[in-house]
C-alpha cells in the first residue's frame, strides 16, 4: 500500500519506491530505500512528516504516493 494510507505512529517497512528515475533518486537521497523502517509522525492535508533512519523528513502527498510499504 502507498505510504499515504499508513497510520500515524505505526512502523512500516518500505517495499519499493516507484516513479520516474529523478523522483526515485531524490527519495533515495532522503533515505527512502527498500527494507528501511518508516514511521508516520504527522499528516496534514496529505503532506506527511515521517521518521526514517533516525531523521524526520517532510514529504508532500505526491512523493508519499510513490513509496510503497
Amino acid at each position: 500500500m502507498p505510504l499515504t494510507m499508513a497510520k500515524t505512529g505505526e512502523v512500516y517497512v518500505i517495499k519499493r519506491v516507484g516513479g520516474k528515475e529523478e523522483t526515485r533518486k531524490f527519495l533515495e537521497s532522503l533515505g527512502f530505500t527498500g527494507g528501511c523502517f518508516v514511521t508516520v509522525v504527522n499528516e496534514i492535508g496529505g503532506n506527511m512528516i515521517v521518521n526514517i533512519r533516525d531523521s524526520r523528513v517532510a514529504i508532500n502527498k505526491e512523493m508519499a504516493c510513490r513509496i510503497l510499504v
